[in-house]
């Protein structure tokens, strides 16, 4: 009897990766807040950053805390917009992916923006944040538009990379659509902290992490997330920015105060080698999944 050995297989580069995540504090004064987001990128660059993840709408104070009709005046077009040019001449002088978190004014529209910018510089698209919350202390839903351009993945030079914006991250759904599109890294810039006392005072920073790192398991790809840190208001924003595998087990963490720089190396052949076997794609089962498409799980014909 012939012995059965595994066929030889073609030999394949490396595909390592490293990861930057930078946890921050902001001011109201843009100019201070885009030299430190630069400084940081700088920083994470200079210690071999391939892929450098800043938090949610580093530009200013998390402003959604308050209703102010004012404060639409924050959002600019992405055609000429006040910072995004800045970034991406960044991100192609320092070769690395930079995706840009901005606050988006088009037509009579408002959005919760990223621009994600390849490593030669290019803005390779946007992202409109697709879930809006609404609650004590995270007013979103009375500035941002809900996001209409569906969920996304990009090629870029250091892999295939899906990106959500903060409330994006409690949504099974909208990481499995990435992964399904492709996403070698899910990446979540983010503004989370400590829910105002009207609301009971909910302490979620495990929870937050917990329901992410079930995307990173389900999926079988690496993750991670940047808060920012400091008070504003009512909100003292708890960091705990965090860079996952694709089994789950943290890699990086920060702390709930430090302004600091996290990193992780990613072997992201090894990611999907790992994805292939667990099958978990390949078992998926869409023809039963209509209940999704509905808000009330109730499946509906006739439509």
């Amino acid at each position: 009897m012939t012995e059965l050995r595994a066929p030889k297989l073609p030999q394949r580069p490396e595909r390592r990766v490293k990861l930057a995540v930078v946890q921050m504090s902001c001011t109201d004064v843009l100019d201070e807040n885009l030299d430190k987001a630069e400084a940081f990128v700088r920083e994470a660059a200079a210690n071999g950053a391939n892929v450098v993840l800043l938090q949610e709408l580093f530009e200013n104070l998390y402003f959604p805390q308050l209703e102010r009709e004012e404060l639409f005046a924050l959002a600019h077009p992405v055609e000429g917009h006040p910072f995004l040019e800045r970034f991406a001449a960044l991100a192609g002088e320092l070769g690395v992916v930079l995706p840009v978190s901005f606050f988006e004014h088009a037509g009579q529209a408002y959005f919760n923006s990223l621009a994600m910018v390849d490593a030669d510089g290019r803005v390779l698209g946007t992202y409109r944040k697709s879930h809006i919350p609404d609650g004590p202390g995270y007013e979103e839903k009375y500035y941002f538009n809900p996001g209409d351009d569906g969920f996304k993945t990009w090629r870029t030079r250091y892999g295939d990379i899906g990106v959500g914006i903060c409330w994006d991250q409690w949504f099974p759904e909208a990481a499995r659509i990435m992964a399904l599109k492709g996403a070698d890294l899910l990446l979540y810039p983010t503004a989370i902290g400590s829910e105002p006392a009207e609301a009971g005072a909910l302490e979620t920073d495990r929870m937050w992490r917990r329901v992410m790192i079930g995307h990173a398991v389900a999926n079988v790809t690496y993750l991670a997330a940047a808060n920012r840190v400091g008070q504003e208001g009512d909100a003292t924003f708890y960091g705990r920015s965090f860079i996952a595998d694709h089994c789950g087990d943290y890699l990086a963490e920060a702390d709930d105060r430090s302004e600091t720089i996290i990193y992780a190396e990613l072997d992201l052949a090894k990611a999907r080698s790992a994805r292939a076997g667990w099958g978990f794609f390949r078992d998926r089962r869409p023809d039963l999944y209509g209940p999704l498409l509905t808000l009330d799980g109730e499946e509906r014909t006739g439509r």
